[in-house]
């Protein structure tokens, strides 16, 4: 398979000659993006690196993240590499794990690997608390959000993914900046793509995040709120009716009925200085009860329903030739 690496290049030029310098020879080709850098990054590129392998992408403005690796990923497509590897031009991400990303896919096991800091104890030793305890409840948000309930670390950058899959995605309406890679995790999910985690170390170089959490928390909730909605209306109201779509809807009904016959009877004693009957109680807590537990088999069917039959061999190997050997030895064009 045909291997290229995708670059975001954005003040990057310390470290960015020593990541492409530590690329395997197996790679072919290495697209480093040029996110409208103030340092110059792709003209530095240029003046320094000799990498036959590489070739500069420039934005005349600043796209962000995903911006830049939807402009990388345009290339490959248009260059019909097979996989393509995404790894950041400031020295934390080792190049020499590329082989751990790229092996499962094309051994037809995914069509999407990423990056897992977590999977290791030892792993996450040099990880700051706060770090850690954010990533973690952020991995838990991004399973409601994308369905994929097995994976952790979904801020986690480096990634790899085979044509196929990039081929199904709208590259024009994903995130640019800081959602990027939990955009990406939601898109990937609306086509039913298999992710699997990759075990990695962190690593911390000199270079510091222009993320503010104050600033972009708001936006994050917000995001995540609404692809957790177009999720659940996609998988199960427009693709598919399936019993998680029962569960959902008579847990929330059941949940609602029992809440607003609960606060109306708990009103109505407070204004007539009377307590409630056991029975009324009753009948405001058993529709909560069964409520809960709709919600419970709904979230244990979505667990259950993750993709696990990846696209590049549903979709990969379906070419002009196998639609004509299925078409009826005897009929005609109208067959």
């Amino acid at each position: 398979m045909r291997v290229a690496v995708a670059i975001p290049c954005y003040k990057v030029t310390r470290h960015v000659l020593g990541v492409i310098g530590a690329i395997p020879d197996s790679v072919e080709r290495i697209y480093a993006v040029d996110d409208a850098c103030p340092d110059g990054s792709g003209e530095f590129i240029q003046a320094h690196c000799t990498d036959p392998r590489v070739q500069v992408l420039f934005h005349e403005k600043n796209q962000g993240v995903g911006g830049a690796i939807a402009t990388a990923y345009r290339q490959a497509i248009e260059d019909d590499v097979d996989i393509v590897v995404k790894i950041d031009g400031d020295g934390q991400m080792d190049p020499r794990l590329l082989p751990l990303f790229v092996h499962p896919i094309m051994r037809g096991l995914a069509d999407y690997t990423k990056g897992n800091r977590f999977f290791r104890p030892e792993s996450v030793n040099g990880m700051p608390f706060v770090r850690l305890f954010g990533n973690a409840a952020l991995s838990f948000l991004t399973k409601l959000t994308c369905g994929y309930w097995r994976i952790m670390d979904p801020t986690n950058g480096y990634t790899a993914i085979h044509i196929t899959a990039l081929r199904e995605l709208p590259l024009e309406k994903l995130e640019k900046r800081y959602f990027f890679e939990s955009d990406m995790l939601f898109r990937l999910n609306t086509i039913r793509a298999v992710v699997r985690d990759v075990p990695m170390d962190s690593v911390y170089a000199d270079e510091q995040s222009g993320l503010q959490v104050k600033q972009v928390l708001p936006e994050f909730m917000r995001k995540h709120a609404s692809r957790l909605w177009r999720r659940y209306v996609y998988n199960y109201l427009v693709r598919d009716f399936n019993v998680g779509t029962l569960y959902s809807i008579f847990g929330v009904f059941l949940l609602l009925a029992g809440f607003m016959f609960g606060a109306w009877h708990w009103v109505e004693s407070i204004w007539r200085n009377q307590p409630a009957t056991s029975g009324t109680v009753m009948l405001g807590a058993l529709p909560i009860m069964v409520g809960i537990q709709f919600l419970i088999a709904f979230m244990h069917y979505d667990v259950s329903s993750a993709p696990t039959e990846p696209l590049s061999r549903l979709l990969g190997r379906v070419g002009e030739s196998d639609l004509l050997e299925a078409l009826p030895a005897t009929g005609g064009p109208d067959a």
